[in-house]
């Protein structure tokens, strides 16, 4: 990867909020094989992203689900789990918040 582009995915994976594939698509002008690499640096681990239709999933090692988004409503979720895989926190579009800490 040249620098200049390795640059641009780190401002991007800076500066991108949730609905992070929407973004991505445009604000940033990337294309879907370029995704897994910003949720990658985003989560700093190996991801898995599944894309189905209209709906988008970001998958850690575990299968964790780590983030879904609904390209047609816009809907997204974010979650996070703790060391044993268990989910400590989940907070979505509609402004819900759970945090299990």
């Amino acid at each position: 990867m040249n620098k200049k582009y390795e640059r641009y995915i780190e401002y991007i994976v800076s500066d991108i909020e949730p609905p992070y594939f929407k973004n991505m698509r445009e604000m940033y002008g990337l294309k879907d094989n370029e995704y897994k690499l910003v949720l990658s640096k985003l989560y700093d681990q190996d991801v898995k992203v599944d894309i189905i239709v209209a709906n988008m999933y970001v998958y850690d090692r575990q299968r964790n689900t780590l983030y879904y988004e609904n390209d047609i409503t816009g809907n997204w979720i974010k979650y996070e789990y703790d060391a044993n895989g268990n989910l400590i926190y989940s907070e979505n579009s509609n402004g819900s918040i759970i945090d299990i800490r």
